[in-house]
């Protein structure tokens, strides 16, 4: 692959004095937001707010789950600049205006952190993905929620942040913490893509709720378990059983909920019985 691309990761947060209860002056950390507008071809898409660590995998996998660039192969550069905010996608020219300018002609607003978006496009080869049969062990969800709990460096030095990670057995592939769920996971979607990694197989943990907008962007990734540590809304529910994702949600240290998919969950580490 001969794609260009910048390396733009700035500080997620920053320190500043605060009061606390008892009058102490004290100095915490505080997560950065900053506006990143995706450009292609010179067409303005979508500004989205991100703590700017992963700037131009973010850009790349809202792309691509959005299905507004369905091959890495057409991009020529990625170019983030933090001066005018903006992450400037060049193509070799194979995607039109024309093209373009019709698969952003229909937008969906979603329950997204703030205000998220869904172009009709994403949604025309949903139902075309297989997500049945894979398995979960009990016992990989343990091994990952223990090891992802150590992970969350930007959360435990300023908040305010979701965190998402790829994930295969019991190995954290990829980690991202980002502004909200939706950028990280397309942040991760990015670095698949740069890698060729593929999701058949593997997992994708959120910290944040499943809603149908998450359960949409793992299938255009072909991840057929989501794994959350808050639960999930009815929409979100009727779409994994229609595209036979396996959903666990509450999942905290040694608890978890099967919300879909209970057959393909092994239950290999039960308590003793008493």
């Amino acid at each position: 692959m001969n794609m260009k691309m910048s390396n733009a990761g700035i500080n997620p947060a920053r320190t500043m004095e605060v009061m606390d209860h008892a009058g102490e002056i004290k100095e915490v950390g505080v997560a950065s937001e900053y506006p990143l507008t995706i450009k292609v071809d010179g067409r303005e898409i979508v500004t989205l707010m991100t703590i700017g660590t992963n700037p131009e995998e973010l850009a790349l996998g809202y792309l691509r789950n959005q299905k507004l660039l369905e091959n890495i192969g057409d991009i020529a550069e990625v170019n983030v600049d933090w001066t005018h905010e903006t992450a400037e996608i060049t193509t070799h020219g194979h995607n039109t205006p024309v093209e373009i300018e019709s698969k952003l002609s229909t937008r969906i607003v979603t329950s997204g952190c703030g205000q998220g978006t869904l172009f009709s496009c994403s949604l025309d080869k949903l139902y075309e993905v297989d997500l049945s049969g894979v398995t979960v062990l009990q016992s990989h969800v343990y091994s990952l929620l223990k090891g992802l709990a150590r992970k969350n460096e930007v959360y435990r030095r300023a908040g305010s942040v979701h965190a998402c990670a790829l994930c295969e057995k019991d190995r954290v592939l990829i980690f991202i913490e980002e502004v909200g769920r939706h950028n990280a996971t397309d942040a991760i979607s990015g670095r698949m893509w740069i890698e060729n990694i593929t999701g058949a197989g593997k997992m994708l943990y959120t910290t944040g709720r499943v809603t149908s907008e998450i359960v949409i962007k793992a299938a255009q990734m072909d991840i057929a378990v989501l794994i959350s540590k808050s639960g999930i809304t009815n929409m979100a529910l009727e779409l994994a059983r229609d595209l036979k994702m396996t959903i666990i949600g509450r999942a905290k240290q040694s608890r978890f909920l099967v919300y879909h998919g209970r057959e393909n969950v092994v239950l290999d580490q039960l308590p003793p019985k008493k």
